[in-house]
């Protein structure tokens, strides 16, 4: 499965014949965010931190690994940190006390998935402001708060912003819909984080932008869906018959991943966020089934259901050098909301 269509990775017939309609959503998104820039729309300011970490461009980057390594490092630092997120996928319309055995179709299967890993407060709604509200009401402990995905929510007043892009790099360079832009690409943040190698178009841009840094996700190991605590080495599941399901925004990132790790599998892509069904994932010659973490949340209902083979999750842990957390660091020590580290 193709990660962006064709027409927006590189120019196009279609690319070209959809650039009005681009043209007249990069001025109403360059015009929105001009609005609460002057306060002309109103503009939410919680009485805590916030770090944006999100991305200019349509699609997984990366993000989730990165904001749980944030939280990780957060809390070494003695802050209490809690998390706001979309909830993409959920049905829920108002702001969501999430919990690790939510339901992820309900809540957002990132918003499970974050809870289930950092053990932080985490609020799931589509107003970032309101759900930032409920969760300093629910857990006033909380003295800063992570806002996944949540750049383009400008509503929300924010002391630092962590833009991700992956190999992908901006694609052909467009907004939506003639490319996969939510923003311009020159679009100014605190910190910019590289997943992998930079796209070659972006490379030399990207060598001029002073906070740069780069990620890179490493495996923990899989672990069995119905035993979450228990890792397994890779080792162990070489020679088996498997199967590979990915349904984030680059599947291809994870099936390269599991080669690198010296794993053959058969390999099964699904739209970010997919909603899946025990018809889809029974496979037959399958040994055992792996997939990405976020895709175990929604499968492990399913998993108790299907005795046939082994179904895993690979844990990976984001790696970054340690003066991107130096930074933000520095930042939230000079933020004034009163609520300093413990």
């Amino acid at each position: 499965m193709q990660t962006f269509p064709e027409y927006w990775l590189r120019p196009t017939p279609l690319s070209a014949a959809l650039l009005p309609v681009s043209w007249l959503f990069g001025a109403a998104s360059a015009a929105r965010r001009s609005l609460f820039r002057l306060r002309v729309l109103p503009v939410i300011r919680l009485p805590v931190p916030v770090i944006v970490v999100g991305n200019v461009l349509v699609g997984g980057t990366g993000k989730t690994p990165l904001v749980l390594a944030l939280l990780e490092r957060l809390r070494e630092a003695g802050y209490r940190p809690g998390v706001l997120i979309r909830g993409y996928g959920g049905t829920s319309q108002s702001p969501v006390d999430v919990r690790a055995d939510d339901d992820p179709y309900a809540v957002g299967d990132e918003a499970v998935l974050i809870a289930a890993r950092s053990g932080c407060p985490v609020c799931s709604g589509r107003d970032r402001g309101a759900a930032g509200r409920k969760l300093l009401q629910m857990h006033p402990q909380c003295n800063v708060l992570v806002s996944d995905d949540g750049l383009q929510h400008y509503r929300l007043a924010r002391d630092f912003e962590i833009a991700v892009e992956d190999s992908r790099g901006h694609g052909n360079g467009r907004m939506l819909p003639a490319g996969p832009l939510r923003e311009p690409g020159g679009r100014r943040v605190d910190a910019l984080v590289v997943n992998g190698e930079p796209h070659p178009a972006r490379r030399a841009e990207i060598e001029r932008i002073a906070h740069r840094f780069r990620l890179r996700l490493e495996p923990e190991g899989f672990y069995a869906l119905d035993d979450p605590q228990t890792l397994v080495d890779a080792r162990e599941l070489a020679g088996k018959r498997l199967h590979a399901l990915a349904g984030i925004g680059d599947p291809r990132r994870f099936f390269v991943l599991l080669r690198e790790m010296g794993l053959e599998a058969v390999e099964h892509s699904f739209p970010d966020h997919h909603r899946f069904s025990a018809g889809e994932l029974d496979f037959s010659g399958c040994d055992a089934l792996v997939m990405t973490e976020k895709d175990a949340v929604k499968c492990a209902r399913l998993a108790r259901e299907n005795s046939r083979c082994g179904w895993y999750a690979l844990r990976v842990r984001a790696r970054l050098d340690p003066s991107f957390f130096e930074l933000i660091l520095k930042r939230l020590a000079g933020a004034h909301h009163g609520y300093p580290a413990a």
